[in-house]
């Protein structure tokens, strides 16, 4: 398998390929996604305790494992340790499939995170492996397009075979299939680990060194002293905190439960969101080249800004000001979401240097998990004590914390 990328920047097959694997390894988790706690409470008889206790196992597990498999990627390792962590989805998923008590459930919950954290720590890596610096904006852009649009094709696939069949017994068989969806990245990772351990053996120096070995990589407390790095990852977690969280957890309710639209409009605005992630990434992200990554980030809660002032806006009209406004906020909160994957992890591959990635995506991931537990309770929080109308401003104040500290960002960075 050719990896490598064109000389004009753009990504090589194994690139491609590993994104197309992504795919498939994404829509697999999205057929059973929205439907985990659910299954264990109901379908397995485990109640909410049970369901509680999965989701703790695989935060607790995920943490430790992204922790752990940091420093191995720093050692050459990363497309290795993607491939031990795409290997424990298959066999949670596949266990989950399969359980019948707390047991295997807990069991299942440890794996999940392990195969996330590792994940995490890994892909990064893996990219800049397989990508050329001037095609890794886009490359970034991509990936995140690819999870985000596997998620939602996953998500519809599983909704329409529950409608078609019996839904007790198809959920076991989704995350078997959701276990065979993410064989064929974990193939992919291995494949490139492979063809990475051959090529210093290749273009070894004379004395059996490989060139590209760096000494004493800077360890955790040496990278969060650096304050780029610090605010980088503040942001990370303020992005998922203000942003990701609230269009899946929190802009559903305000939809729904404050302006009475109904589950099918709901559906509309997030498929509106995702569409545009898959007709936007390309000449946005070519527009965002034209900007330093520091600049593109800022971009990024400013659009989210605007965004949910449009929500806010829609709230006082109706018919087809409002259906417009909608649009409009899909449509902005895509674009910024293309602003900041084609900002920050290029910012993480610069700050971490390349010795130190592995850490630097271990501490991201932190950071990231960090936000998506907070994110949810907290903006459901404030808008139910809040109302509609300031519910959505109060979402517009969060990303405009996220500003504040990508300014913060851009100043440290120069």
């Amino acid at each position: 398998m050719s990896g490598a990328g064109q000389p004009d920047g753009r990504p090589g097959t194994g690139f491609h390929g590993l994104m197309a694997a992504l795919l498939a390894s994404s829509a697999g988790i999205g057929l059973v996604f929205p439907l985990t706690s659910i299954y264990i409470s109901d379908r397995l008889g485990l109640g909410g305790t049970g369901a509680g206790t999965y989701f703790v196992a695989m935060a607790a597990a995920g943490c430790a494992a992204a922790v752990l498999g940091g420093p191995r990627a720093d050692r050459g390792s990363a497309a290795a340790v993607g491939a031990v962590g795409t290997t424990s989805l298959v066999l949670s998923y596949a266990l989950l499939g399969a359980a019948g008590g707390s047991l295997p459930v807990t069991a299942s919950g440890l794996l999940a995170g392990v195969g996330y954290g590792l994940q995490y720590a890994a892909i990064t890596g893996v990219v800049t492996a397989l990508v050329p610096t001037a095609g890794q904006r886009r490359a970034f852009v991509l990936r995140h397009v690819m999870t985000n649009a596997g998620m939602g094709l996953g998500a519809t696939g599983g909704g329409l075979l529950l409608a078609a069949g019996r839904p007790a017994g198809t959920l076991p068989w989704l995350y078997e299939a959701a276990a065979a969806a993410s064989v064929p990245l974990a193939v992919l990772f291995l494949l490139v680990h492979r063809r990475r351990r051959a090529a210093p053996a290749a273009s070894a120096a004379p004395d059996g060194v490989a060139a590209d070995r760096e000494p004493d990589p800077p360890g955790y407390r040496t990278l969060l002293r650096s304050r780029p790095i610090a605010l980088l990852m503040l942001a990370q977690a303020l992005f998922a905190t203000a942003g990701f969280t609230q269009i899946e957890a929190t802009v559903p309710l305000l939809l729904h439960h404050g302006m009475g639209i109904g589950l099918a409009g709901v559906s509309a605005v997030t498929a509106g969101n995702a569409l545009v992630l898959l007709l936007l990434q390309h000449p946005v992200a070519r527009r965002l080249e034209g900007l330093a990554e520091e600049a593109a980030l800022i971009a990024a809660p400013l659009l989210w800004c605007a965004a949910f002032g449009a929500g806010a806006l829609a709230t006082a009209t109706d018919g087809a000001a409002r259906t417009a406004l909608l649009a409009a906020f899909a449509a902005l909160f895509a674009i910024g979401e293309i602003a900041y994957s084609s900002a920050f992890f290029p910012l993480l591959v610069r700050f971490s240097g390349p010795a130190s990635l592995g850490r630097g995506s271990a501490l991201s991931s932190l950071a990231w998990s960090t936000g998506t537990a907070v994110g949810p309770p907290l903006g459901i929080a404030v808008v139910t004590a809040t109302g509609t109308g300031t519910g959505w401003l109060a979402l517009a104040a969060g990303a405009a914390a996220v500003l504040a500290v990508a300014l913060l960002l851009h100043r440290a960075a120069r």
